[in-house]
């Protein structure tokens, strides 16, 4: 809401008796448009009033509020011309460089929009955490996942909504397909806050897959030995079968460890609790 009043005393500030009539009619009618948040009204009678100008000057800051118009009317293309000029103008900078990579976001120009948050920090706004996490989201969608996981990391270092950066930091690392790194994300993640639900299942289910990928070993390990015990080529009473067995078991006994870890951290995980009473059928 601050940025929206500051928005409206510059528009107000900018009209003068050296305007046209029907200028100067436009461009109140524009703020009054704007005001009500009538954007796409806005935009159109603020375009009308800048073509209608004649040889009267206007602050060049008006660019930026046009842009904004533009923006809010979802006429991206028209705010990226208004907000450029502004950047030439060197108004407003660093409002006027966030908007630009929230527009080209919205255009998916992923580096532009990038490089124009950086350019908002970069001129002063002090919105850090913000702007590294609305980059992040640009770089994800521009399929930049190594550049987001690193963008996430810094807007969860800023405490900007440090739960869901850290969370879409490890969702950009797991498209890298460095699930080392994604667990270890996640298991810091979760340490850091323990409340964060989708922290939590998101390493549950690491856990689970884990977990069941011991249970497998243990089962191939048993039947294979089951299938010897049928074909006649050993008995249940031979040591060969006995050691099978017994290293089944203690696979079986490692799955039940890691699935109690994804349990611990979500205790509704049916997969995790279906898995734990299978290897307990086992284990018997």
């Amino acid at each position: 809401m601050k940025r929206i009043l500051l928005l409206f005393v510059i528009l107000f500030s900018v009209v003068s008796i050296g305007f046209s009539q029907d200028a100067a009619t436009l461009i109140n009618n524009a703020n009054a448009a704007l005001k009500a948040k009538n954007y796409a009204q806005a935009f159109t009678l603020y375009e009308s009033a800048m073509g209608n100008m004649g040889e009267t000057k206007v602050d060049d800051a008006i660019n930026y509020n046009i842009g904004f118009a533009a923006f809010q009317a979802k006429k991206y293309k028209a705010a990226i011309k208004y907000l450029n000029k502004a950047v030439e103008a060197k108004a407003n900078l660093p409002q006027t460089y966030e908007l630009l990579g929230k527009t080209y976001t919205k255009l998916s120009k992923t580096k532009e929009a990038i490089a124009s948050y950086k350019a908002a920090i970069d001129a002063g706004n002090t919105d850090k955490g913000s702007l590294y996490y609305n980059s992040g989201i640009a770089a994800y969608k521009g399929k930049m996942y190594k550049v987001a996981s690193d963008l996430f990391g810094k807007a969860a270092s800023e405490n900007y909504n440090p739960d869901k950066s850290t969370y879409l930091k490890a969702l950009a690392i797991e498209k890298t397909g460095d699930m080392a790194a994604y667990k270890k994300v996640l298991e810091d993640g979760v340490s850091a806050y323990p409340n964060s639900s989708k922290l939590k299942k998101s390493l549950a289910n690491i856990y689970v897959s884990e977990g069941n990928d011991i249970y497998k070993k243990g089962v191939e390990v048993l039947s294979k030995a089951n299938a010897k015990v049928k074909s006649g080529a050993i008995k249940t009473t031979d040591d060969s079968y006995k050691k099978a067995l017994s290293e089944s078991k203690t696979t079986f006994s490692s799955a039940v460890k890691v699935l109690k870890q994804a349990v611990a951290i979500d205790a509704t995980n049916k997969n995790a609790l279906s898995l734990i009473d299978a290897c307990n059928q086992m284990l018997k």
